[in-house]
């Protein structure tokens, strides 16, 4: 199971969180529009911002009998922002309080202290500005995690099901009369692969591996088209392994196999992972091994590719193993050897005990209350 599937049940709250962000994202709201609206308290944030800049900056160069030139620019200043506030702006007059503090022939860091002071009534303001904004981002944390939490609960309640499925399969079940002949030809198939791209010119093996590439069920990679190109137009008889071995040679020393040194080594070089790793494993069914249709399907397109390279007997054994998936107990028997394949102790104890139905019925619950919670503030995100 992947980390989602293996969702905690007892990690929830998600929804009380989103529930309880809701309601103070929609209380900063309404606090913002008793107070005259988001436009107004920026505009008083604004004023403040301003104000206590002038505030900072002047303090020490106006006070006492600092620079008389600057006592002056910073009453003119302070005079000038509080003057050409609007007339309702909302706590108007605390910015004329703070200027009265500082409106004295001279000047000391009290009356700036007390100017702050009188500003405050303003800054209880601009913090309902600030309270949306930050309401606004929680609420928006608050759902994405909601959201997260619900993908990753649908994810468990499925893990769980699949669990529960398997916990209902008949363990006893002869499930060799699938595996034999599976393991069989996987193990036939591989090794005629691993003959084949030992044996035959690569050019060979290359129009194999396309042509079953172009099969959807069949897990097989197309040789990159480079490599094809360069084998046609060399035209010889090289296997894979020469190739490889060809492409570690001096230039002087390949001279006297190929015609073409240069690109031997560019072309095969450069592409010596795919042909290291080039084996039989995507002509293999595994185990445990799919759904019934899926190999009915699989082995389809299998036996089109498959006598490419192997012999008869390879493909009557994927034959037989064909005709598996039309045994009236064929899902019965696949059931169980995917259970006994995947259920591990812990698994089967969780199961006995009914602590997988709890874990799935709880997550259930929680779903419901995420998807409900989603719902009833939707119309915030």
């Amino acid at each position: 199971m992947t980390e989602r599937e293996t969702v905690d049940p007892a990690d929830s709250g998600a929804a009380a969180a989103l529930r309880d962000a809701a309601a103070e994202f929609r209380a900063a709201r309404e606090a913002v529009d008793d107070h005259g609206g988001r436009e107004r308290l920026e505009t008083v944030a604004s004023a403040l911002r301003d104000a206590d800049r002038k505030l900072n900056s002047y303090e020490e160069s106006a006070t006492g009998t600092g620079d008389f030139e600057s006592y002056v620019r910073f009453q003119e200043e302070f005079a000038t922002l509080v003057e050409g506030l609007d007339d309702d702006l909302p706590e108007r007059g605390a910015f004329e309080d703070a200027l009265e503090c500082v409106e004295k022939r001279r000047l000391s860091e009290s009356d700036f202290a007390a100017a702050r002071d009188a500003l405050e009534p303003a800054r209880e303001l601009a913090s309902v500005r600030e309270r949306l904004s930050s309401a606004r981002e929680a609420f928006a944390d608050a759902r994405r995690r909601a959201t997260d939490r619900f993908d990753a609960v649908e994810d468990g309640i499925e893990a769980r099901e699949r669990l529960l499925e398997l916990g209902n399969a008949d363990l006893d079940a002869p499930v060799d009369v699938l595996r034999d002949p599976i393991e069989t030809y996987d193990d036939a198939v591989t090794d005629a692969f691993a003959s084949f791209r030992r044996e035959a010119p690569a050019g060979e093996v290359f129009d194999v591996l396309a042509d079953a590439a172009a099969y959807p069920l069949v897990d097989v990679d197309a040789p990159p088209t480079a490599l094809r190109e360069y084998v046609a137009n060399a035209g010889d008889e090289h296997t894979i392994p020469e190739l490889l071995e060809y492409a570690d040679y001096s230039q002087s020393k390949l001279e006297h196999y190929v015609d073409d040194p240069s690109t031997l080594r560019s072309v095969v070089g450069t592409r010596r992972t795919y042909l290291d790793r080039l084996d039989g494993a995507g002509f293999t069914i595994g185990w445990p091994p799919p759904a019934a249709e899926v190999l009915q399907y699989v082995t389809r397109e299998l036996l089109s590719v498959v006598p490419g390279f192997a012999d008869e007997d390879v493909a009557a054994t994927l034959q037989s193993v064909r005709e598996l998936a039309w045994r009236d107990d064929y899902e019965r028997l696949r059931t169980a050897a995917v259970a006994l394949e995947e259920l591990g102790a812990n698994e089967r104890e969780k199961l006995a005990s009914g602590a997988v139905a709890d874990e799935r019925d709880a997550l259930e619950d929680e779903a419901a209350a995420l998807e409900t919670a989603l719902d009833e503030t939707e119309d915030l995100a």
